[in-house]
């Protein structure tokens, strides 16, 4: 039960860390600051994902 548990944490951690690294990718901040972003949510999933969530740049959104 505990690994299953634990897999499906991990499972969501991943699709959230690719879902950020989208949006950084569809910002409008320069070359450079999308490779430390993305180097930051791929180095440091769950710390880098909250940083990113805070301060992060967002792709365009249209409401």
């Amino acid at each position: 039960m505990g690994s299953t548990f634990n897999s499906l944490v991990a499972l969501i951690i991943f699709a959230l860390d690719i879902w950020a690294i989208i949006n950084v990718f569809k910002s409008s901040v320069g070359t450079g600051a999308k490779v430390l972003w993305v180097l930051l949510i791929a180095l440091l999933p769950v710390l880098g994902l909250i940083i990113w969530a805070i301060a992060g740049p967002r792709g365009n959104v249209k409401l």
